[in-house]
């Protein structure tokens, strides 16, 4: 850490444009899933976890864990998507405490239809026009922030 609280002005710079992307991101990429799928990012965040996972299955706290959310958010969402046909839950038949998160039919209809569209819009944003040599100094610059975030993470984080 420098002595100094305040950031230079190339750092100011850097630290802005990274706001603004940060918050222009979430918004372009629900404007397309909404368009394509009509489904919210959130939807989709847990339809692509469900769709990944063997058996196209996971216990309710381990995707909560994983996709880095609240329990009560987690089962929120999973409420609103259990009424519109995209998951059910089905309960652990071997210790009775835990439940499962399990995508159905529609679910992996809808993940299908939403998945090209979202990785064309990702493709532009993100890695067209983009040289392998920053691809990778950016792969090193975002894998060293992780880093330091999960570092600075309270425990249990």
């Amino acid at each position: 850490m420098t002595e100094s609280p305040w950031l230079d002005e190339p750092s100011q710079h850097v630290w802005r444009r990274w706001l603004h992307v940060t918050s222009r991101l979430p918004g372009a990429i629900s404007a397309q899933l909404q368009a394509d799928s009509n489904l919210s990012s959130a939807d989709f965040s847990v339809l692509v976890q469900l769709s990944e996972a063997p058996g196209e299955r996971y216990r309710i706290a381990e995707l909560a864990d994983t996709l880095q959310w609240e329990r009560s958010r987690l089962s929120h969402q999973l409420t609103r998507m259990q009424k519109r046909g995209l998951v059910r839950r089905e309960e652990c038949e071997h210790d009775g405490r835990g439940a499962f998160a399990v995508l159905t039919d529609e679910g992996r209809e809808r993940i299908t239809q939403a998945a090209p569209g979202h990785a064309r819009l990702i493709h532009c944003l993100f890695f067209e026009d983009l040289p392998a040599e920053e691809l990778e100094a950016l792969d090193r610059i975002l894998t060293r922030l992780a880093t330091r975030i999960d570092e600075a993470a309270p425990s249990g984080a």
